[in-house]
């Protein structure tokens, strides 16, 4: 800091202005002031003596000021008291054995000393502000430059403490991150979240260096010096900040090698990006707003300080995701990491703090969050088109339930994680579109009962919407109706079963959708039954056996043999049908032994005895009940079983 009271102020002192240039000849010039040994001499006498001297002259001094101020005409040059001098003599003598000393541990040494010298500090301060307000004769305008001198001499040793103490940090830490830095290699990550962390806490200040830059902040802002003092602070504690960057493992991304990656490598720099931002959220803002307000009394600086620091550190983590909005081309899923970034965003917003100092930080942003929502929303709608866009003509084999469906459930499961989030980008984005079919509206469930649905929710419904009616298009490309049945049970019970395991996706679709889903299965369910079994049962029936009233073995043996053809020919087919929920597949089961077991024992024990015993009832009546039963149990396996070879293996071991 270099300032001379005959040149031209800088801002500092703008209130000596008007005086250097008819003051030229007579000023006190810092330059020449030469070094000499301290000489606390001049208050002569033993320690106690010079004690009560001292402070006999420091209160002469103050009544020195309250005179200065309380005079009505400023027009007067005052009159110089002789103690004057002599505590400009102290001052000075008091700047020279500080200066004696090491960098960084000027104070500290003697705290009743230190006082002193603050407070001789800002009473000189108040003597020049005070006389700068007269008109000076040539005693007042040799005090004033003299004491303008001495105190811009002591600003400049305060203001070189301030920077030596502000430059701690760099012996407190391990600093070869700053000048050592290993080239990465490309599949390493610019936000390397996995460096050696430090033993001592960042910001690395011990509390008596703290308490010292207090005052000495304290001091220049009383003394007219907050802008060198602001400058000083921000300069060194910006070098800090990024050094804790690099301990943390950032490194500036160069845009263009990061879109020419592949996705999982952008997936890594996202969650070590992601790494960083909350380590500035959780420690590195916090502390670093602890430090201005524990450094600066008024709240207006520190606030000011914090705010540019942060916007420095901020537009360098703004730089990731705006990169990322540059890859126009998003897949669907990319969704989760983006939904990451705005949360992540969210979190830093609320670290920056919200007051004036931060306001347009703040703007920019929540304006980089809402362009990071905006692409969720455009990837979310990537999976309504890609539903929309699934018209394969091969159908899935044995009605396993379909990709697309296993695709977009567990999509939607995950997405719901994510729930208030979505429900902020959709509202986001219907508000900025001024879209009133996307409002939210409100669905009266079977009950009669009205609920709310979000933006969301009648986004997720409309997916869901879109998935049933390309299920239901898929079913038509089976050529066996109850097979095609088998297949709208399999995809009706895995949504079903994803809603119900899923607390969150439960609150978004609503118990309604569950009735109508669970309803709806309940009809694949019964038309499956009718389609497959109804035949089966007819061969079962009572009606038209009988011939003049009497049953007709030809007749009876048709029956015994459309049953038999019938009922190998859906083992033989539906024992290779896939239903992969054990429950379902259960209930089926069950279902269907319920209705042909009983029919074909009633059936073979009225009616078996009209058969000749021996051969002919082996040729006709080929399963027993128990048998029957065993049979239905194989069936949607997805497996292949040949009746025959088990026919075979049955009789090898009799009967």
């Amino acid at each position: 800091m270099e300032k001379s009271f005959n040149t031209e102020k800088s801002g500092s002192f703008p209130r000596f202005e008007r005086r250097w240039s008819k003051l030229e000849t007579s000023s006190f010039k810092l330059e020449h002031v030469k070094p000499k040994e301290p000489d606390d001499k001049q208050i002569t006498g033993s320690g106690l003596e010079r004690g009560l001297k001292r402070d006999h002259m420091l209160d002469q001094v103050d009544e020195f000021i309250e005179n200065l101020a309380s005079a009505q005409d400023k027009s007067i040059s005052p009159e110089i008291p002789d103690f004057v001098e002599p505590f400009l003599k102290m001052v000075d003598s008091r700047i020279l054995t500080y200066e004696m000393r090491e960098a960084s541990a000027m104070f500290g040494q003697n705290q009743e000393e230190d006082s002193l010298f603050f407070e001789a500090v800002t009473r000189l301060s108040k003597v020049v502000d005070s006389l700068d307000e007269f008109t000076h004769d040539s005693e007042t305008t040799g005090c004033f430059n003299r004491a303008g001198s001495i105190l811009h001499h002591a600003m400049s040793l305060l203001e070189n403490e301030f920077l030596a103490l502000l430059d701690i940090w760099k012996r407190s830490c391990n600093m070869n991150i700053l000048d050592s830095k290993t080239p990465k290699t490309p599949m390493e990550s610019v936000f390397d979240s996995n460096q050696p962390e430090t033993e001592i806490e960042f910001p690395y200040f011990p509390p008596e260096s703290i308490s010292v830059m207090n005052r000495v902040a304290t001091a220049m802002i009383f003394a007219g010096y907050e802008a060198e003092c602001c400058v000083a602070y921000t300069s060194l504690r910006l070098k800090a900040l990024d050094a804790e960057f690099c301990n943390q493992g950032y490194e500036n991304i160069i845009m263009e090698d990061f879109q020419r990656m592949e996705w999982a490598p952008q997936e890594r720099e996202i969650e070590n990006w992601i790494h960083i931002v909350t380590y500035c959220t959780v420690n590195l803002f916090p502390v670093e707003r602890n430090l201005c307000n524990s450094i600066f009394e008024h709240d207006s600086t520190a606030r000011r300080l914090f705010g540019d620091l942060a916007t420095s550190l901020t537009v360098k983590l703004l730089n990731f995701p705006n990169a990322l909005l540059l890859i126009k081309q998003y897949s669907t899923e990319k969704l989760f990491k983006f939904l990451d970034i705005h949360e992540t965003l969210s979190d830093l917003i609320s670290g920056i703090g919200n007051d004036l100092s931060t306001k347009d930080l703040i703007s920019e942003t929540s304006l980089t969050q809402h362009r990071i929502g905006e692409a969720a929303v455009s990837i979310f709608c990537e999976l309504e088109d890609s539903i929309k866009s699934d018209n394969g003509r091969i159908p899935v084999a044995n009605g396993a339930v379909h990709p697309l469906t296993r695709y977009t459930m567990n999509y939607l499961k995950y997405a719901c994680e994510y729930k208030d989030t979505l429900e902020q980008v959709f509202q986001e984005h219907n508000e900025m579109e001024g879209s009133t079919e996307q409002e939210p509206r409100n669905a009266t469930e079977d009950d009669g009962e009205s609920t709310s649905t979000s933006h969301f929710a009648t986004q997720l419904r409309l997916v869901m919407d879109l998935l049933d009616a390309n299920i239901d298009m898929k079913s038509k490309l089976y050529k066996d109706p109850s097979l095609s049945y088998i297949f709208l049970m399999n995809n009706g019970r895995y949504m079903l079963q994803k809603v119900k395991s899923s607390t969150d996706i439960h609150e978004v679709t609503g118990d309604d959708w569950l009735r109508k889903r669970s309803s709806d299965l309940r009809q694949y369910h019964k038309n499956y039954q009718i389609e497959t079994w109804s035949k089966v049962l007819q061969c079962m029936s009572h009606e038209g056996l009988q011939v003049h009233g009497r049953v007709s073995k030809s007749i009876l043996k048709e029956r015994f043999k459309s049953f038999n053809a019938m009922f190998e020919e859906i083992h033989k087919t539906q024992c290779s049908w896939m239903v992969s929920d054990e429950q379902l597949k259960s209930e089926l089961k069950i279902s269907i032994s319920a209705v042909v077991i009983p029919a074909y024992r009633s059936f073979l024990g009225r009616f078996s005895s009209h058969l000749d015993t021996g051969k002919q009832q082996q040729k006709y009546i080929k399963y027993q009940p128990e048998e029957i039963e065993g049979l239905i149990d194989e069936l949607f396996e997805g497996t292949v079983t040949s009746l025959g070879r088990r026919r075979h293996i049955h009789l090898s071991h009799g009967r």
